[in-house]
């Protein structure tokens, strides 16, 4: 698979992800979240989803555990918008950057 084709697909996820926590996502937990990045494996079957959290390491901790339990939902949005084999798995990482 080409480096242009998995750059697309995750440009495309982070669009979806950062679109559905700002306007469906009504888990009271996920507050203050920016998706900084995705990284998608070559195979498109997994995707590191990099955020970041405004407020203190309990706040962060807080919303990290309530975006992996959105995590479905999520990546059903992301299966409506790509045409994959696969939907990828998504596992969110804070970015600390």
């Amino acid at each position: 698979m080409s480096s242009r084709r998995l750059l697309k697909a995750a440009e495309a996820i982070r669009e979806v992800v950062a679109a559905s926590i700002l306007t469906e996502l009504r888990d009271p937990r996920v507050r203050d979240v920016t998706v900084v990045g995705v990284k998608v494996s070559p195979d498109l079957r997994e995707a590191k989803v990099s955020v970041s959290i405004m407020g203190d390491e309990k706040h962060q901790q807080l919303s990290l555990r309530g975006l992996q339990h959105a995590a479905g939902f999520l990546q059903s949005k992301i299966a409506q918008r790509i045409e994959a084999r696969h939907t990828p798995r998504l596992q969110f990482v804070i970015d600390k950057g």
